[in-house]
């Protein structure tokens, strides 16, 4: 999942995306009324590509849940963020068995479920191409790059540092006599 342009801003309902940037201010415009307004940088603002989850392991990112979100449900929204702590729970185990249960609070859990619904709702869900067949091709291109182009190994002499300390003068210090 794509994340990048799109945040959250503490005291506001709904999400943003990122239009511009000014000195004092980003200008933002809602995903749901397409209405824009500048927030500055009093505002609390999070982006959903660096939100994660915690497990007891370690942290799973809000894209990777969603992409197992939109596998599962074929694209489809999926359950309600007002249904109950309990089924919202139950469905986050799902997709993620191992989440930390004492620091995931049922506030994370609704905004997680609601804001999938929302990005549904505006077509923001989109899959990217897997990771590692991008990996592949590139390292791919990289061997074949190397290949093509031998360029001769550069010589680098190299010197002791016993031979600098040598030219470096040694500072005496002599004491000064006292007048009087």
């Amino acid at each position: 999942m794509d994340l990048k342009d799109i945040i959250s801003i503490s005291g506001k309902s709904g999400l943003f995306s990122t239009v511009g940037k000014s000195k004092n201010n980003v200008i933002v415009e809602s995903i749901i009324d397409k209405k824009r307004f500048p927030i500055f940088n009093t505002n609390r603002i999070s982006a959903l590509s660096d939100i994660s989850i915690y497990t007891y392991e370690e942290e799973v990112l809000l894209s990777d849940i969603y992409r197992k979100i939109f596998e599962s449900t074929d694209g489809k929204p999926t359950i309600n963020h007002t249904e109950s702590t309990e089924k919202l729970r139950a469905k986050l185990e799902e997709f993620v068995p191992n989440y930390d249960k004492e620091q995931v609070y049922n506030s994370d859990i609704k905004k997680l479920f609601q804001w999938y619904n929302l990005l549904h709702k505006t077509k923001k869900l989109k899959l990217k191409k897997s990771e590692k067949e991008d990996d592949k091709k590139t390292d791919k291109q990289i061997v074949k790059v190397d290949k093509s182009e031998k360029k001769p190994k550069k010589q680098i002499s190299k010197k002791s540092n016993t031979s600098i300390r040598k030219q470096v003068p040694k500072k005496i210090q002599t004491p000064q006599k006292k007048s009087g």
